[in-house]
């Protein structure tokens, strides 16, 4: 399917499938959506020193950069797992300049080897982050339980990955959950909010990124 590199509203870039209609962030702001969906209402929600992330959808690894950077800043240790069974190309993470970034560029050649560390090892990237790369789809990826402490659910949306929003994904993500654990997604449909009460997720609508009113984010109990 094809891919092509846009530019988004707060001047940062995404990927857009044109069959699909569909990019990998908000057209309102790539940077801005997940600054404020992963990190500001995930990331920030955790009080441990040290902690598991997982996250669905690694794809641009603009998330994964970004808590990379936050890591460092709060004096933090992560182990940060990424399922992605489409990778992004090397032409296309240079398409994407991320790197030029005001607050990425330092974290130019951390950035690269996030792409180029090899799938299903351990990498460090540097002393506070260390990457597990899954290439899988999720209906052959069964996370082992109570293993992550915040969950990063960054799939496509419901219109056009409908199975990526089932109770039975959602079930795996709890979980995959430890006690206290936190999911949290730009998603806030009706169905989806239902489906992760109904496995078990305490549930609360947040103000969204820009361009978006409400977005979920779960508490497992």
């Amino acid at each position: 399917m094809k891919r092509e590199i846009i530019e988004t509203k707060d001047g940062s870039k995404t990927i857009h499938l044109p069959e699909l209609n569909e990019s990998y962030h908000s057209t309102h702001g790539a940077l801005q959506e997940a600054k404020h969906v992963f990190i500001k209402s995930g990331w920030d929600e955790l009080k441990k020193s040290t902690c598991s992330v997982l996250e669905i959808g690694f794809g641009s690894g603009l998330n994964a950069i970004l808590t990379l950077i936050n890591t460092e800043k709060d004096q933090k240790k992560v182990h940060y797992t990424g399922l992605e069974a489409f990778p992004v190309d090397k032409d296309e993470v240079t398409a994407l300049n991320y790197s030029e970034i005001a607050e990425i560029s330092p974290y130019h050649e951390e950035y690269l080897l996030l792409h180029s560390s090899p799938w299903g090892e351990d990498v460090k990237i540097n002393k506070g982050f260390t990457l597990r790369k899954i290439e899988l789809e999720m209906a052959d990826f069964t996370p082992e339980n109570e293993v992550f402490d915040l969950v990063f659910f960054d799939a496509f949306g419901p219109r056009v990955q409908p199975e990526m929003w089932e109770r039975t994904v959602l079930q795996k993500m709890y979980d995959a959950l430890s006690p206290n654990g936190i999911f949290v997604t730009y998603c806030a449909k009706g169905d989806v909010r239902r489906n992760l009460i109904s496995v078990g997720f305490e549930v609360e609508k947040i103000s969204g990124p820009p361009g978006k009113r409400e977005m979920l984010r779960g508490v497992k109990k």
